[in-house]
């Protein structure tokens, strides 16, 4: 499926052997973070880490910002099972495709389930692991209880989403539905309509809760207190069973640390990367 003119950077793509086609960005220069974002309507690369992967080119980071397979300017396919696994096996492949054997995998959501996925499927390409509320520490069970995942789920059912639907879901992500400005919505609005409607109905991710003693790569983390996609629990269950981990709560912040505390987040963030 072609992507659509969207109101987001165009930079490089790559055809993996299975012919989808990702789209990327490529910024900065040294180690490298591939930053995978989290999942919903309209969610690209860039409008989950606009306002983070600038600061750690300027710090000495080589930024692969991913948009995943069903999202932003990547290819949609809507005949495949968008699992975890058909998820790590495109991430990988895309590793190998772009010459990186091993990074930082920074995600949220999604993004961080699939970096856990990574961790544990391919342990030699994760030097480093940043999560922000990742998915993959609960039963699907308990992620579609949450307040935002029935709203997100219920929205995109009804329909195509314009920039008034897709702030009805937004307004959940963040403790201040103020901080949302035109251009963030606009931008996922934009994106949403192309999106294959099996995307979210096959998207299955289990739990690895008893698996994350398998990595040993460091982990740091973050979690907001007012989640309504992802219980904070979480966090308590990866610093338990991760044997190298360590995480930060935050009060009045919901699902986007790094867009809602983004000077914090990248901060904290780029000390972990240096000195560990």
């Amino acid at each position: 499926m072609n992507s659509p003119d969207l109101p987001i950077p165009l930079d490089r793509f790559i055809e993996l052997d299975n012919g989808l086609r990702l789209h990327y960005l490529d910024v900065g220069k040294g180690p490298v973070v591939v930053w995978l974002h989290g999942s919903g309507p309209g969610a690209s690369g860039y409008s989950n880490f606009k306002g983070n992967y600038p600061a750690f080119a300027a710090a000495g980071f080589r930024n692969i910002v991913l948009d995943l397979p069903g999202f932003g300017r990547s290819d949609k396919p809507a005949d495949v099972q968008y699992n975890l696994d058909f998820f790590v096996a495109n991430l990988n492949a895309f590793l190998g495709k772009i010459g990186v054997a091993k990074c930082t995998l920074l995600g949220n959501s999604l993004g961080g389930a699939i970096a856990l996925g990574q961790a544990l499927a391919h342990p030699d390409t994760a030097e480093r692991l940043i999560l922000m509320a990742p998915g993959g520490v609960e039963e699907r069970e308990t992620y579609f209880k949450m307040e935002g995942i029935v709203r997100m789920v219920e929205t995109f059912a009804k329909g195509p989403m314009g920039p008034l639907e897709m702030r009805h879901v937004m307004s959940l992500q963040v403790f201040d539905p103020s901080m949302l400005d035109d251009s963030i919505i606009n931008e996922r609005a934009a994106i949403a309509p192309s999106q294959p409607a099996n995307l979210f109905s096959t998207m299955m991710v289990p739990n690895m809760t008893t698996r994350l003693h398998e990595i040993k790569a460091p982990i740091f983390g973050f979690w907001g207190t007012d989640d309504k996609f992802n219980p904070h629990t979480g966090a308590l269950k990866v610093i338990e069973n991760a044997p190298n981990a360590r995480m930060i709560l935050l009060n009045r912040c919901g699902h986007w640390v790094q867009v809602e505390h983004s000077d914090l987040f990248n901060r904290s963030c780029i000390d972990f990367l240096t000195k560990g």
